[in-house]
């Protein structure tokens, strides 16, 4: 798909709650300067929703004046990596449960996996990118890929880039079939059909891992939208030439970790959509992806809390620091969660969440009981920290006076 400009005439639609304001300005200026085509953001605080707010088109590729549907509030959106935080929520209420000891050998529970020198690999490693297979030497197909099996027996099969827990690097397509996998021995279900009927469900959540054909019609189309010069004062809107260098060159660990699935799969191809591929395809609303954090930490509406306090302390417990191995730059992991720091600036630093490349962001502060969600259908060349959802973050920084 071609690179599509901005349509800055828009209306911004939804509430803000008082106070909350400087949230709906900096949304309304994403679009008038930042590129946006169609996007929404919600925040919860203490369990209440403060803000809801949506605009644009559904269809990245569509044209508001000449009658493209226009992006609604209940209109969901793929929110790549993002989906990270909900699969390590999964493993992290196993664990809860008892069913799953995080400091037992991944082979505990998947004896293939012990291949090729991974015996001592934790499941706490799955989970902090510590497990030293953020690369597979023969690529999968998008078809290949939607294989649970296949993608399994492919990373118990892979040799290790380094020995498990030694160092970290972000394991961006193979944690798909590390956690699914992971998931399906101990629990003995899918990990899609696992969060609809644990998470989703009692949470009163619009997020899915395989989208079902009833919620097809929902989702708008995404894509690369083009970058602005400048976006703000402190808001990188490209890439550091060490990084961009490290995606141009075929042979290292960033551009193989990032081409475990070769070709790049159409994320607006119904079967990839379908397929639940838990590093990379969720699909949720921004309520969706807001909600879900803040019944991490929290009752939303005095409904359902998915974690207890001390998982919440697990989530955002430092596991690994430092430069990452596949991104080049410094991040920080829990067990599942980018921690707050200069490659995703999150609200304090007690937040934990998860971007998705070029666009989306969910993430929780417990602190302040602030969780948020921003869904966008324009993804740009970022990977950690997109100037759209950081403006955004800024604003619910001031509005919430943190």
């Amino acid at each position: 798909m071609d690179l599509v400009n901005a349509d800055v005439n828009v209306t911004v639609n939804g509430v803000v709650a008082a106070g909350f304001e400087p949230v709906r300005d900096a949304f309304a200026a994403n679009f008038a300067t930042g590129g946006e085509r169609g996007a929404a953001v919600t925040v919860y605080r203490d369990g209440h929703r403060v803000v809801d707010l949506w605009a644009g088109v559904r269809d990245v590729d569509g044209d508001a004046g000449s009658g493209s549907a226009p992006w609604e509030r209940g209109t969901a959106q793929i929110v790549r990596s993002a989906t990270k935080g909900v699969a390590a929520a999964v493993l992290l209420m196993l664990a809860e449960r008892g069913e799953l000891d995080l400091d037992a050998p991944v082979g505990a529970y998947w004896p293939e996996f012990k291949a090729a020198g991974k015996e001592r690999t934790l499941v706490r490693h799955l989970l902090s990118h510590r497990a030293g297979v953020p690369v597979l030497d023969r690529s999968l197909t998008p078809a290949q890929a939607a294989d649970p099996a296949l993608g399994a027996a492919a990373v118990a099969d892979q040799a290790p880039a380094w020995e498990p827990g030694t160092d970290h690097g972000y394991h961006a397509q193979t944690y798909s079939w590390l956690t699914g996998e992971l998931v399906r021995r101990v629990s003995g279900r899918p990990i899609g059909d696992w969060v609809a009927t644990e998470v989703a469900g009692p949470a009163g959540l619009d997020l899915w891992i395989g989208l079902p054909d009833a919620e097809a019609g929902r989702v708008g189309r995404v894509g690369p939208v083009r970058t602005p010069e400048t976006a703000g004062p402190g808001l990188r809107t490209r890439p550091k030439r060490s990084v961009a260098d490290a995606y141009a060159d075929p042979d290292s660990l960033t551009s193989r970790a990032f081409a475990a699935i070769s070709p790049l799969p159409d994320e607006n191809d119904p079967a990839y959509r379908a397929a639940a591929l838990p590093a990379s395809n969720g699909i949720a609303t921004a309520d969706g992806l807001a909600r879900f954090y803040a019944s991490l930490i929290g009752r939303v509406d005095g409904g359902t809390r998915l974690f207890t306090p001390a998982t919440v302390e697990l989530a955002r417990g430092e596991q690994s620091a430092g430069p990452d191995r596949v991104l080049v730059i410094g991040t920080r992991f829990g067990l599942g969660y980018m921690l707050h720091g200069a490659a995703s600036p999150l609200l304090t630093p007690g937040s934990f969440g998860h971007p998705g490349r070029g666009g989306a962001l969910g993430f929780a502060d417990p602190d302040s009981g602030i969780a948020f969600g921003y869904v966008t259908n324009g993804f740009r060349k970022s990977v950690t920290a997109d100037a759209r959802a950081q403006a955004l973050v800024r604003a619910v920084r001031v509005a919430a006076g943190l």
